[in-house]
């Protein structure tokens, strides 16, 4: 038996600087919601939030602790947001990358949900492949750094 759900994208990334690649990747999210059929809400940005946050962590490595702040701090937001709206479970693309540990990003996540948080690695079966191919189908937007002032360094 298949399971479905109605989807419902929630857009929350204080953590992306600056302001203009903001945009661009809210953009991309945009249209890509557009084409797949599915609701796109926008979270607050608050970059002065994740600054706060991110203080005393500036020159850690990717992946690092700085990473895992993060990634608590956006599934963190994105559990209030849901948890008010009714939904019965939610999850995060960020496992889609190759770069992001999805057994860290899966830890956090149940942490602060529980068994509202669908743990996943969308990387696997060539998830990361078909998100490439539908990328460059569409002529979307493809970033290349994860997102805060500090992934930026040495990413271009």
């Amino acid at each position: 038996m298949r399971e479905s759900h109605t989807v419902t994208g929630f857009f929350y990334n204080p953590n992306i600087y600056p302001e203009a690649e903001y945009a661009r990747r809210f953009e991309t999210a945009r249209e890509t919601a557009g084409r797949t059929g599915f609701e796109l809400i926008e979270g607050e940005y608050d970059h002065g939030e994740w600054s706060r946050l991110a203080r005393g962590h500036e020159s850690e490595p990717e992946g690092g602790g700085r990473c895992a702040l993060c990634f608590r701090m956006r599934l963190k937001g994105t559990h209030e947001y849901f948890s008010g709206g009714g939904f019965d479970l939610f999850t995060t693309t960020l496992t889609v990358s190759p770069l992001k540990d999805a057994d860290t990003v899966n830890r956090i996540g149940a942490g602060i949900g529980g068994d509202r948080f669908l743990s996943a690695d969308f990387k696997k079966k060539n998830g990361f492949k078909r998100a490439i191919e539908l990328s460059k189908a569409w002529g979307l937007y493809r970033q290349d750094y994860c997102g805060c002032e500090y992934s930026v360094r040495g990413a271009r």
